[in-house]
């Protein structure tokens, strides 16, 4: 388990092990694996868990942040153990974050302290994460628009037909930031006031200081010794 820079959890974590097969583009860990020769078949690691009990302070986990362990070339047995270690850990929370949401069902319900989210980086992707989310039992369900690339419908995310199944939204841009793939700031603007109108608490990613506003709704304004002042809208689930 490593510590992360990762600004929404604390720690990462890679039971499946190999070069992903999801192949994005702007993904890091194929170039670390390139990178450094690693091995890249795909293959699990059964005592991933065993750091778990030097950490006495709750924590959060980003499981897979190397691997889509939700893909069909990940066994089911994996994932069922993985689910099953995590409940063993109840003072931690466990997050998982999918590009194949319509893979979720066979393990719900999941432990209490499992939170499950959805890539979308375009509106493409919007409509399978959604439906994907639609009737899992988890504690926490929610959407991470990282790389945001595109416009996204809020009125579908946010509206009466979608919000009462999110709890969170986490934001950013492609890392490394790159003229062609900026995200504009009325497509994060949109986003973000629909959260507000639904509820749903908001994430924006470090990332994004420099291209948003200092402002609301990206910046959480107060007063401060005579002067207003604000921090960046980082948000967590209520639980």
């Amino acid at each position: 388990m490593s510590k992360t820079k990762i600004e929404w959890c604390d720690y990462t974590i890679n039971p499946v092990k190999g070069l992903c097969p999801m192949a994005c583009e702007y993904c890091y860990a194929r170039r670390m694996y390139k990178r450094f020769k690693w091995n890249p078949e795909i293959h699990y690691d059964p005592g991933w868990y065993h750091e778990m009990p030097s950490y006495k302070n709750p924590s959060r986990v980003f499981i897979g942040s190397t691997m889509e362990i939700f893909g069909d070339w990940v066994k089911d047995e994996w994932v069922e153990d993985i689910m099953m270690k995590t409940d063993i850990f109840p003072q931690h929370t466990f997050i998982f974050l999918t590009k194949k949401p319509e893979n979720f069902q066979k393990y719900s319900p999941f432990p209490d302290n499992c939170w499950v989210g959805v890539s979308v980086v375009n509106d493409m992707m919007r409509e399978s994460a959604c439906q994907g989310l639609d009737g899992i039992d988890a504690k926490v369900k929610f959407i991470s628009f990282e790389p945001l690339m595109g416009d996204i419908n809020t009125k579908c995310i946010c509206g009466a037909r979608y919000y009462r199944w999110l709890d969170w939204l986490i934001i950013g841009q492609q890392t490394p930031a790159k003229a062609a793939t900026i995200p504009k700031v009325e497509w994060i603007r949109d986003i973000v006031e629909a959260a507000d109108s639904a509820g749903i608490p908001v994430f924006l990613k470090d990332n994004l200081r420099k291209l948003l506003p200092g402002e609301e709704p990206f910046y959480t304004i107060y007063p401060k010794d005579g002067f207003m002042t604000g921090h960046l809208r980082q948000e967590f689930p209520n639980v």
